[in-house]
């Protein structure tokens, strides 16, 4: 299967096109109207360096709101108010939080600095929005993603101390049942999200959950 090569041009080929393993097309740019048109078409940006690469896996990540789990310890960390929680209050903060904590077995994250002002950018603009973890006045962890509608697109999260970034999420979850989020997208599969109630979803129900 080809992957595409993006132009200037505001046009993605149709995401059946990707190859085994979700990519897409490389190429194009980060403006705020083509991650706009990305997301819009369950395509998602990941790369570590030049060109841009585009994705749309198949089976998608997600979690519904309402399929949440939560543990009975972190239902504890929650009732002793160990963290404070608070919605766009950092979105800068949260985003370099997220550059500066490298996965596992990488030196670093996929968060360049395109990526960053991209996501900044499009904070301002209304689209992306942060969830930070606060404590004793510091940010110790959080998550942003991309609101479309009552879709949201989570991108990236970290955490400087135990459960902070869970607690956020979690938090975020339970608002999000009552805001009436219809899906929460987590792109691809990680251990930390399926414990908190994450599944696979074929590429074609997700489409149709987010083109709804």
């Amino acid at each position: 299967m080809p992957v595409f090569y993006l132009t200037e041009e505001l046009v993605f080929p149709p995401v059946n096109l990707a190859d085994e393993d979700g990519l897409l097309a490389y190429g194009g740019d980060l403006s705020i109207e083509r991650l706009l048109l990305a997301y819009q078409e369950g395509i998602f940006p990941w790369y570590n360096e030049p060109p841009i690469l585009w994705w749309s896996p198949d089976p998608r990540f997600v979690l519904f709101p309402e399929e949440l789990k939560l543990s009975a310890s972190m239902k504890q960390v929650l009732k002793k108010g160990i963290f404070q929680i608070t919605f766009d209050e950092d979105f800068a903060g949260v985003i370099a939080g997220c550059k500066e904590s490298p996965r596992k077995g990488q030196d670093g994250t996929w968060i360049t600095s395109e990526v960053e002002e991209a996501y900044i950018a499009l904070h301002k603009a209304g689209y992306a929005h942060s969830v930070e973890c606060w404590q004793d006045g510091e940010l110790v962890g959080g998550f942003y993603g991309v609101m479309l509608g009552d879709c949201f697109f989570g991108e990236s999260m970290f955490a400087r101390v135990s459960n902070a970034s869970k607690a956020a999420f979690v938090t975020f979850v339970q608002k999000a049942v009552v805001l009436g989020l219809r899906v929460i997208d987590c792109q691809v599969y990680t251990e930390h999200l399926a414990s908190l109630g994450a599944r696979f979803i074929g590429r074609e129900e997700f489409l149709g959950i987010i083109r709804g």
